[in-house]
């Protein structure tokens, strides 16, 4: 049902739903989403005008009345709906825990779009000072996930615009970031949107124009590679999170691990240095 379309917080047992005044209630400030579609909250009030909000809202109590922490869209919806009062639990929390879940909420709507999505996990890690690997683990998603969502940040604004408005897909912002060249990589994309492409046709032509033509230009690029070291590229890039290339010539070889920021940087050495210690 329409009011049933974000995700709440766990309801314990012992935690009481109580009626609070709207007008006691206060928007969240860390709340990460700063503009709210008009019609869905209109979709929404209508739906709460027929059905009530079966969902309560999260608040925490301060000085002056309660500040939300979950459910700000049926908040609003509330308040367009004419209710004077909405269900809500009130839970103790600090403004990191706050912070946190108000992050975490915005990461759990159904509308979210690839660049937003990696918007909130570059703010997990920026605001609560947190790894990618802690940022996975309170997701429950790998980190390699992570890494790969984040790469998503380092487009040029113009193709970012592109996902954010459906025009691209995630996938075909990763696929664009292996051009490297800017000026390419918008000319890619605006071709892309006008042709309707699908990732797979886009990676189809990265690579045709840009790994094959490098690779037959590269002093390093003398053969085709041999399928074993194909397997521990992919091998690397599974276990370490970054994109890897192996190169032989002359009986000597070459790995290279690519980062795009200091952070992933840092990360690769710390996984690298961890693997060192072990297998001493």
């Amino acid at each position: 049902m329409g009011n049933n379309d974000e995700q709440p917080l766990p309801i314990n047992d012992d935690e009481t739903v109580q009626n609070i005044a709207i007008k006691d209630i206060k928007a969240n400030p860390y709340q990460p989403r700063k503009t709210f579609d008009e019609q869905r909250l209109e979709d929404l009030a209508g739906s709460i005008k027929n059905h009530g909000i079966l969902q309560p809202v999260v608040l925490r109590k301060t000085i002056v009345g309660y500040t939300i922490v979950v459910g700000e869209r049926r908040f609003r919806a509330a308040q367009m709906a004419g209710l004077d009062q909405i269900p809500a639990i009130v839970k103790t929390l600090t403004d990191e825990e706050m912070m946190e879940l108000a992050i975490i909420e915005n990461l759990q709507r159904e509308d979210l779009n690839a660049i937003e999505e990696a918007e909130g996990y570059r703010k997990l890690m920026d605001d609560l000072n947190l790894t990618q690997q802690q940022v996975a683990k309170r997701l429950s998603k790998s980190r390699p996930y992570i890494a790969n969502m984040l790469r998503l940040l380092h487009l040029p604004i113009s193709i970012a615009n592109m996902i954010k408005d459906g025009r691209l897909s995630g996938a075909h912002g990763r696929t664009l970031l292996t051009v490297k060249d800017d000026y390419q990589m918008k000319r890619i994309a605006q071709q892309a949107v006008k042709e309707a492409w699908s990732v797979r046709y886009l990676e189809q032509y990265v690579n045709e124009h840009f790994g094959k033509k490098n690779e037959t230009n590269s002093k390093n690029q003398a053969t085709v590679k041999p399928k074993f070291i194909k397997q521990q590229e992919r091998q690397l890039k599974e276990q370490y999170g970054s994109n890897v290339t192996i190169a032989t010539r002359n009986k000597k070889g070459q790995i290279t691990f690519e980062f795009t920021s200091e952070e992933e940087f840092k990360r690769l050495i710390h996984q690298l240095n961890e693997k060192y210690h072990r297998d001493l």
